[in-house]
């Protein structure tokens, strides 16, 4: 049965995928993102056939046009409303920090105390991070306490505990998901995966900050874009839901895995630089709870995932190399 949703921030790497997986659903999907439509290369619903029926977009953003997106919304009155807005870049969050809280904090409270109004909607699903519990010991599970490190996640933190509190008094049907590390195909690149890769194939020196000892978990964004469906559909509001593979390894180990895909020795890839302020050492993501009890399980492995990604980079070289290669911020 066809269902009807609104995803915010359509134009993320994880938001364009999942608009991607609704339409192969035949949902009807209503996108929104303060951004205008990217360039093909990054989006991955652009040539599903489904758009020209299935697809709207409405370029309108959260802290300027909050009425443009609830009227929007009431228009298109959808079951279902999956946000990925966020002010993101962990670094970066250190040098405006106001511009994180106003996005993450003040927009999204403004915005929730909207939704919180619409009669049709059966599920809000929040988008969140593991970043909110600081640097992990050991795998966590979503019980864990909240430790933010960084203005990113002290702002993302606040937000979560904003929204316990409205389903709390007024029973808002909100449901969480905090993913490990997503890439892909389509990802931007200043993320590690793509970054790793276009250096490999164009050249350039990959910086790798601390040497690369923080340990991580990958989870393909195909794999990602399910797990939120299946949190859509079947989570219980006032939930968390983790959403993560059980491999760990740590970027260094990543770094040299993509040397020998690429065949590109190590060292002429990368150079050890300064670590960031704040960087977590580890994130290590409990998902039994999301296997359990909505039956989603990890398909795409690490390797097969890494060889996707560099067919795309591969198929994309030249139109890759004339795209931002930096993070651009945008308050």
């Amino acid at each position: 049965m066809t269902k009807r949703f609104a995803v915010i921030g359509s134009n993320s790497f994880s938001g364009a995928h999942f608009v991607d997986y609704l339409l192969h659903q035949g949902d009807r999907v209503l996108g929104l993102s303060r951004s205008e439509e990217p360039h093909s290369v990054f989006s991955a619903y652009s040539n599903n056939p489904a758009c020209a029926d299935y697809f709207q977009f409405v370029q309108a953003d959260i802290n300027k046009n909050l009425n443009t997106v609830v009227s929007s919304l009431k228009s298109f009155c959808p079951q279902y409303v999956v946000n990925f807005a966020a002010q993101g870049m962990v670094a970066e969050s250190w040098k405006n920090p106001e511009h994180w809280y106003q996005t993450n904090v003040v927009g999204q409270v403004r915005l929730h105390d909207q939704l919180r109004r619409l009669g049709f909607l059966e599920k809000y699903v929040h988008v969140t991070t593991p970043e909110v519990y600081g640097s992990t010991n050991g795998w966590i599970k979503e019980s864990s306490k909240f430790a933010p490190s960084t203005p990113y996640a002290v702002s993302r933190a606040a937000c979560d505990l904003h929204l316990m509190s409205f389903f709390e008094a007024y029973d808002f049907p909100v449901v969480f998901t905090r993913a490990a590390n997503v890439y892909g195909p389509g990802q931007q690149l200043y993320r590690i995966i793509p970054r790793a890769l276009l250096c490999a194939r164009t050249g350039r020196i990959l910086q790798l900050h601390g040497g690369g000892h923080s340990v991580r978990c990958f989870v393909h964004i195909r794999d990602v874009a399910e797990a939120t469906y299946r949190v859509a559909v079947q989570g219980s509001p006032g939930e968390a839901y983790h959403i993560s593979t059980r491999e760990q390894i740590s970027i260094h180990d990543l770094v040299r895995r993509i040397s020998c895909l690429t065949a590109v020795s190590f060292d002429d890839l990368a150079k050890v630089s300064e670590d960031r302020l704040g960087k977590d050492q580890a994130y290590l993501l409990d998902s039994t709870k999301i296997r359990e009890e909505l039956g989603w399980s990890d398909t795409i492995d690490l390797g097969n995932g890494l060889v996707q990604t560099l067919e795309w980079v591969d198929a994309n070289t030249e139109t890759l190399t004339l795209q931002p290669q930096e993070y651009l911020h945008k308050p």
